[in-house]
């Protein structure tokens, strides 16, 4: 039945958890014609850009520039370092919803008033995947020559966090005025993986397409150190210390969680941007997926959920973030566009794996009472999961709608539509407020109002993926033209930017 454009989502009640179990271990148990759930998907799709329409007319109206929107008090906030990280993190959003009258002004704002030249410390790897990947992004789509310059001009500060480090490896900060360079205060003489893991996508296509190829070979410098410190099993510890005479692994935590996560993103999709020619990284993929089926995949008791636990020296700890359900989108990734073919048993190991790894991650959320996923889940012997100690709080997240997406796009099975379609509802029932949606204290409460805080990406990855999943006329194409870097912005792939005539300066 297709949804009415005046659907009232205000008595919207979680459905619960413990339903779709025959998806539990990662089969197919239906078949399903191409495209038979398009129509309901367009009904559905209509209230997703609505619902981004609403919340970016009161960015518009509240914090128009500004780094992030306070959704509840109705200003804006600059905790990024003031340089418009919303309205860039969402350009690409605007734009595959067909927002363009919305885009065009977000595109004089960065025209007009953006600036880069700010007298301090950013994250280098947030900076680069939010603002940089943005911008690369936004340029891409729309081939606007203003969003390559700021790209450029933005790349170029950034990048003295990796060209400062005589071992290759960059600090995690830099001051974008006056390039001063140093790691996270927290982090002490170390770098986190996930952050030098994860700039490649960005700084290789800068590289092409302003001629600069110190952007390129210094950001694959770093995925060749880290080959050659070769840890077991491919899985790599997240601290890496940068300074002395070498990089060492720093600590003895592994995890496909909070700081180890989008390295292992990295490797697939870096070999898919090159056109799957450059071994190294395609291998090194493989390598951890291996590691990581033989070390760190777990199934619960008494449901069978398949997950992912970390492991602290040695000792598996039986938790999983929100920030791990990537993976499932990942894995299916891996496996369609395998050397071996989709056929081969790895291919097949790996699709399976996805699936079950999404239907918990579904799982996560169905299992609440306001159908939203908590920050983290841990397990125990017999009762399946509780909220993780501490992490009942929901920041708006996209890593699960994100994998729904890549799985749908894949392999076409509607199921993925609708668990979408049920977050999609909760965000709406829960999350809302007068000027956006708002992240979670707890989502066991369902009386709550939400909090006064709404990442950048929530606009970025959380309403672009939802969308997409209902979006049977998108553009976009996984396998053979696009590349998402690890904020959800879609950038061709080289081959099809060759096919295209796009520019190559490093030529």
């Amino acid at each position: 039945k297709l949804v009415d454009p005046n659907h009232d989502f205000t008595s919207y009640r979680a459905k619960g958890g413990s339903r779709f179990q025959e998806w539990k271990h990662g089969d197919s148990p239906y078949t399903y014609e191409k495209g038979e759930s398009d129509d309901l998907a367009r009904s559905r799709r209509y209230h997703v850009k609505k619902a981004m329409q609403f919340a970016w007319s009161a960015y518009e109206q509240y914090a128009f520039g500004m780094d992030e929107i306070k959704p509840e008090t109705m200003t804006g906030g600059n905790g990024w370092g003031g340089f418009g990280t919303t309205l860039v993190d969402s350009l690409d959003t605007l734009w595959l919803m067909d927002m363009k009258d919305e885009f065009g002004r977000a595109r004089d704002w960065v025209r007009d008033s953006l600036s880069n030249n700010r007298n301090r410390m950013v994250s280098f790897f947030e900076t680069t995947i939010r603002s940089l990947g943005g911008l690369l992004a936004a340029y891409d789509l729309s081939g606007d020559e203003v969003f390559l310059e700021k790209a450029n001009d933005l790349g170029k500060r950034l990048f003295k966090a990796v060209d400062s480090n005589p071992l290759g490896i960059p600090y995690g900060q830099v001051n974008l005025a006056t390039g001063a360079v140093h790691n996270i205060p927290w982090t002490g003489d170390n770098s986190i993986v996930a952050e030098f893991g994860t700039i490649q996508i960005e700084f290789r296509l800068l590289a092409r397409l302003t001629g600069n190829a110190e952007f390129k070979e210094k950001t694959e410098e770093i995925f060749s150190i880290l080959k050659k410190m070769d840890p077991p099993h491919g899985l790599y510890p997240y601290f890496v210390r940068n300074s002395g005479s070498q990089p060492e692994f720093a600590n003895q935590k592994l995890t496909f969680g909070a700081m180890g996560d989008s390295f292992y993103e990295y490797m697939l999709k870096v070999w898919l941007q090159g056109g799957r020619t450059e071994d190294i990284y395609r291998e090194m993929y493989d390598h951890s997926m291996q590691g990581m089926h033989d070390e760190l995949l777990q199934v619960s008791s008494p449901s069978g959920l398949v997950f992912i636990a970390d492991k602290n020296s040695g000792q598996l700890d039986t938790k999983m973030d929100h920030l791990v359900c990537f993976m499932g989108g990942l894995l299916a990734l891996g496996a369609y566009t395998d050397p071996q073919g989709l056929n081969s048993e790895r291919a097949q190991r790996d699709l399976k794996t996805a699936k079950a790894l999404t239907y918990t991650c579904y799982q996560m959320y169905a299992r609440m009472p306001t159908g939203i996923s908590p920050e983290y889940i841990q397990f125990y012997e017999g009762q399946d999961f509780e909220i993780g100690r501490g992490a009942p709080h929901y920041l708006l997240r996209p890593e699960t709608v994100e994998s729904f997406f890549v799985l749908y796009h894949l392999t076409g099975d509607p199921v993925y539509r609708e668990w979408g379609w049920e977050v999609f509802q909760s965000i709406e029932r829960y999350c809302k407020t007068t000027a956006g949606y708002g992240q979670l204290h707890d989502v066991r409460k369902l009386a709550a109002p939400p909090e006064d805080k709404m990442e950048s990406f929530f606009f970025a990855e959380t309403m672009k993926y939802i969308y997409l999943l209902f979006d049977p006329d998108t553009p976009i194409d996984l396998l053979n033209k696009h590349v998402f870097n690890t904020e959800a912005h879609p950038v061709r792939i080289f081959p099809a930017m060759d096919a295209a005539g796009v520019k190559n300066l490093l030529k």
